[in-house]
């Protein structure tokens, strides 16, 4: 263990290896081993609970709240606090051990593991944090597998932290978390029981996706065809940045009388197409682009910046929103204000709002609309619109481009792409990734709009939905004979639970770009490529050729 850190989970890693002395993602060394100590921490609560649960013995709500929080803040780009973490650390410990003792009163027998033996106090994790990271796994076929499984339940996590803050859980989502984090930490399993492994994760993460829309839809209904305004007024203005929705809704009711304006970007834009946000005058539009674009565009905003879950961009020392900025849930920076819920799960959100009121409005940066709202909801009700037009050849082709934008330059080839997509194809996506190309004058068919965008990565869920109805509607026996193509761009761990979640529903010929993943070992990427059809990007020359859509 000889690098300072070791951190491959993310698409834009180092040299396409892994960050060995910084993240590119802005994180430091110091965070990262103090993340790799906290998982490390969370797989050991993991073996006592699953241990506990295959007595028969309840494990508590504040487990699986704490180790859906532990995945979460461990994301790319969400937590770059290190006392933050370091506090997980500690409280994970202090559960690990109440866990151990509730098990040894019931004589219930542990399994031998490191993550139960050690007992270190906060003088001891620099050192223990060196040893218990990526690289602790001296297999590289076991170790890529291994860490598939536990960057999708990352995601996993991000997605049902969601779904529980609107009152919607799964004990059986977390009993199955906890059970593989458990099996990581003391199961000795061939490369194959690993696969497997990683298929039934992908099972548990559409369970744990329609949860969330579930969650999502019953507290704010359908989303719907809407046009979004990307200009700006002249009141001052608060940004909302991450997914979180539950924050958007609190923020909303607190700020409706304050005089100010309420803004989303990047991923927060598909909260535009929730009828529920509607009925708020001061609910203003999207302002900018996708995450990576941030420093400049909140420079430009003037007003404070909400940070609900991951997207942060670690500002330059020399930014002039670093005051203006909030974190709350599993983010955090450090010397941003950070909002604590109560013991109900609200937040008070009034020193965002008196900031606001001070700034000035934000700076236009472009004007106009863009539409979007086609979650399964919606687009099941053009259906009739949609057999029709595939029928008559006016629709030959669907290309599902959801997933993640980033900063490299390569990922210019998505919109390239889109741009010389023939005039009778139709663009799925959800995600950032749409920023590549939402923008784009690309038309519609018979009223249909080129683009259809389902809403956030966390809506990914639509996209699979709308697939399955459509093989249903076809009378089709198989989701790959369905004339759709898979053109996916992947960042960090949410792209890994839908890509799994796609693998479980049987679908193949998944194309990831601008690079695959640096976690697939050779012989696992060969499976993959084998098994499922995976496969990387060309040019776009190329790949117009590869799919079908030129000769």
């Amino acid at each position: 263990m000889e690098n300072n850190m070791f951190c491959f989970q993310c698409q834009e890693t180092a040299k396409g290896v892994g960050c060995i002395l910084k993240g590119v993602c802005g994180k430091s060394a110091e965070t990262a081993r103090n993340m790799d100590l906290l998982l490390f921490v969370v797989r050991g609560i993991s073996v006592v609970a699953d241990c506990l649960r295959r007595h028969d013995i309840p494990v508590g709500k504040d487990v699986d709240h704490f180790v859906t929080d532990a995945l979460f803040c461990t994301i790319t780009n969400a937590n770059f606090d290190d006392e933050s973490i370091l506090k997980r650390i500690d409280k994970g410990i202090e559960m690990r051990d109440g866990l151990m003792a509730q098990a040894g009163v019931r004589g219930i027998l542990l399994p031998e593991a490191d993550e139960l033996s050690w007992k270190g106090v906060r003088a001891d994790y620099v050192a223990k944090a060196s040893v218990v990271g990526v690289l602790r796994e001296s297999d590289e076929d076991l170790r890529s597998l291994k860490e598939l499984i536990v960057y999708g339940l990352k995601g996993m996590a991000a997605y049902l932290e969601h779904a529980m803050r609107l009152g919607c859980d799964d004990k059986d989502i977390h009993g199955f978390i906890q059970r593989m984090l458990a099996r990581i930490a003391v199961d000795r399993l061939s490369v194959a029981e690993w696969t497997d492994c990683a298929l039934k994760t992908g099972e548990m993460g559409v369970r744990t996706m329609a949860l969330l829309d579930k969650a999502n839809t019953s507290a704010y209904g359908n989303p719907e065809m809407t046009k979004v305004n990307i200009g700006v007024r002249n009141r001052p203005g608060i940004l909302v940045s991450g997914h979180d929705l539950h924050d958007l809704e609190e923020l909303l009711e607190q700020s409706q009388d304050a005089g100010v304006d309420i803004y989303t970007h990047g991923e927060m834009l598909p909260a535009h197409y929730y009828p529920a946000f509607k009925k708020y005058a001061h609910f203003a539009g999207n302002y900018g682009n996708a995450w990576w674009k941030q420093r400049e565009e909140f420079a430009s905003f003037n007003g404070p910046i909400l940070f609900t879950t991951n997207c942060i961009v670690p500002p330059l020392p020399d930014a002039v929103y670093k005051e203006r900025m909030f974190t709350a849930n599993s983010t955090g920076f450090p010397g941003c204000r950070h909002i604590e819920a109560d013991k109900d799960g609200h937040k008070d959100f009034s020193d965002i709002i008196e900031m606001a009121k001070l700034c000035q409005p934000p700076v236009e940066i472009e004007h106009g609309e863009i539409i979007g709202g086609f979650a399964h909801n919606q687009v099941l009700q053009l259906a009739g619109k949609v057999v029709e037009a595939v029928k008559s050849g006016a629709i030959r082709k669907f290309v599902v481009m959801a997933g993640c934008d980033g900063r490299m330059r390569g990922r210019d080839y998505y919109t390239a792409f889109a741009k010389e997509l023939p005039e009778d194809t139709v663009i799925l996506t959800a995600g950032c990734a749409k920023y590549r190309y939402n923008k784009l004058p690309l038309g519609d068919i018979n009223g249909i709009p080129r683009v259809l965008d389902a809403g956030q990565c966390n809506d990914s869920y639509s996209l699979a939905v709308i697939a399955l109805k459509l093989k249903e509607v076809f009378n089709l026996n198989d989701i790959n004979e369905l004339p759709i193509v898979y053109n996916i761009a992947w960042y960090e761990q949410k792209a890994v639970i839908v890509l799994l979640a796609l693998l479980s529903l049987g679908v193949k010929d998944i194309h990831l770009g601008p690079t695959l993943p640096a976690f697939l070992s050779p012989n696992v990427a060969k499976v993959l490529v084998e098994n499922f059809g995976i496969g990387g990007i060309g040019t776009v020359e190329e790949d117009m050729k590869k799919f079908g859509f030129c000769s």
